[in-house]
């Protein structure tokens, strides 16, 4: 089975994409989406911006690698009535079946970075978009300590055993030269691409920081790996307590709840 395939459909994306719907709603107002608009959604989940894509009146498909996860969002996508709406199974590295040149939007948010070939992931996202349309991708940030998932991912990945040859971290994705130079190889000159840092926010309002960082603990397929290696070598009371306290040092709410701000880059590519 594809590694990433695995990856993402081991626990339950959508437990944790439940903590990440208003700020998901907040980037689809940002786009100024005006319709009639054909919008591709890529490693979509059950559909955080998708659904409010489709909302506002585009005409979305949304291409996740989780089966899953496409199943969630076509649930979602029939319980709200949005028929313009579809949620089908697909490789961000290889978008087999799909048009050249066949969406206005591309968007991708926290999604195809995760894709393991990179360069592949950019061509596809070129390829499918039309001329005169745009690629927009929000990606977590290597190193930001204002990251949140970023930080969450280098706790996990320091009780992981090391990754196997060849590997090329997602977080490359959030490094504005390994941007220019994967749109670049694409065919995309410098000037067509634009980086800015934004704010993502994970809001629970019935949990708190220890219980968010249980949720991880149980849904996120990342986190999940993380706690079967430290369980292997008998460090999860670290592990746990690592994770726990970033989430509270993080936490913006001061009534138990839970509301962290996660700085990412949004790329913009104008094709």
């Amino acid at each position: 089975m594809n590694p990433n395939k695995a990856l993402w459909e081991k626990g339950d994306f959508t437990e944790i994409a439940a903590f990440m719907r208003q700020s998901g709603e907040a980037v689809v107002k940002s786009l100024g989406i005006t319709t009639p608009l054909r919008v591709l959604d890529l490693g979509c989940g059950d559909g955080t911006t998708a659904v409010p894509l489709a909302l506002l009146g585009a005409e979305v498909v949304g291409i996740d690698i989780a089966k899953n996860l496409v199943d969630a969002g076509n649930k979602r996508a029939a319980e709200a009535g949005l028929n313009k709406l579809t949620f089908q199974e697909g490789d961000a590295c290889n978008l087999q079946g799909v048009s050249d040149h066949s969406f206005d939007l591309t968007l991708s948010v926290f999604g195809a970075m995760f894709a393991p070939k990179p360069f592949d992931v950019a061509k596809e996202m070129v390829r499918v978009t039309k001329p005169g349309g745009r690629i927009v991708m929000g990606n977590w940030i290597p190193n930001d300590p204002t990251s949140f998932v970023s930080q969450l991912l280098k706790i996990s990945s320091s009780f992981m055993p090391p990754p196997p040859e060849g590997f090329i971290s997602p977080m490359t994705w959030g490094v504005d030269t390994h941007i220019i130079e994967r749109f670049g190889q694409a065919g995309v000159p410098k000037e067509k691409i634009s980086m800015v840092k934004d704010t993502f926010y994970f809001i629970s309002p019935d949990k708190s920081p220890t219980q968010f960082i249980e949720s991880f603990r149980q849904f996120y397929g990342p986190t999940m790996n993380a706690f079967e290696a430290a369980e292997k070598s008998g460090t999860v009371e670290e592990l746990h307590n690592q994770l726990v306290e970033l989430a509270k040092t993080q936490n913006k709410s001061t009534d138990g709840s839970t509301s962290i701000p996660a700085t990412f880059l949004r790329v913009t590519v104008n094709l």
